[in-house]
């Protein structure tokens, strides 16, 4: 039997801690604030960002929400933002992704100041990555070395195959292993033979929403699973990209879902958001 990496638990770790952090800064007069623009009604969407509302309350940061019709024009988009780089008293902004297809995203998140880009995508903080430089790092990925690092988890020397080439995953993951001296292997929908690649990894993360498409014959005898997939089954239960209950006797380590990867992606927001506050305070 694996040893479930319990990201819930680790997460609330990490947010008592964070609170605490809140908590000196505010005695200092110091007020953590998040901005979050919403383009549109997309609905799971609607979900991720009352769940970052929810999670800034209970930390202590303040919460500002901007809702956009999903017709907005570029400009107008663009001029929020500016608004919001301008506006010493917010620390952090988050453009909610997807957004619809008449915007260009990849030119509003060149227009977050890269100091309160605490989402990690700016092509700054992509390019200190890269360098390894220290910089806002992706959510879910920092999420993702955080687990290694509380479990112990050492990636100097290890194959890690990762399947799943978003911006938003799969690529920042991709420098996060290559830091920590791992051996990387990235798969995606055009790979050949994905079992030949799945079978050699040490360390198996799979972020390609496919409903348990990773299987036990998929997976290395002890090999470590990270399961970033987040999907519904027929019957709506919420379910991962890798049959937890048959991989779980296989692997040494893994996520599950629920309780995995997703706790651990709202912690290490707050974990940025605090950070960019103690930056931009540096900086003043």
């Amino acid at each position: 039997m694996s040893v479930i990496i319990d990201g819930k638990k680790l997460a609330k770790e990490i947010r008592e801690n964070l609170k605490i952090k809140c908590e000196e800064l505010k005695e200092r007069g110091i007020e953590p604030k998040l901005a979050v623009i919403l383009v549109g009604n997309d609905k799971p969407s609607q979900i991720y960002v009352k769940n970052k509302s929810k999670a800034c309350e209970e930390i202590g940061i303040k919460f500002e929400e901007y809702l956009l019709d999903e017709n907005i024009t570029q400009k107008e988009l663009i001029n929020l933002i500016e608004k919001l780089n301008k506006d010493n008293t917010i620390h952090g902004i988050l453009l909610q992704s997807p957004i619809p297809e008449q915007l260009d995203i990849n030119e509003a998140f060149r227009k977050i100041l890269p100091e309160k880009d605490v989402d990690g995508f700016n092509p700054v903080n992509v390019g200190k990555l890269v360098l390894n430089q220290d910089t806002f790092v992706s959510c879910t990925p920092y999420g993702i070395m955080k687990m290694f690092e509380a479990y112990n988890i050492d990636l100097t020397g290890k194959n890690v195959t990762i399947i799943g080439r978003s911006n938003i995953v799969g690529k920042p993951l991709i420098q996060c292993c290559l830091n920590k001296n791992a051996t990387v292997t990235i798969c995606h929908s055009k790979t050949k033979e994905l079992k030949e690649h799945t079978k050699k990894a040490d360390i198996l993360i799979v972020a390609i929403g496919k409903s348990k498409f990773i299987t036990e014959d998929m997976v290395k005898k002890d090999a470590i699973v990270i399961d970033v997939g987040i999907n519904r089954d027929e019957n709506g239960k919420l379910t991962g990209d890798v049959d937890f209950e048959n991989v779980e006797k296989k692997a040494s380590f893994i996520t599950p879902v629920p309780g995995g990867v997703g706790p651990m992606t709202i912690a290490m927001l707050m974990n940025n958001v605090l950070k960019a506050t103690k930056n931009l305070e540096i900086n003043d």
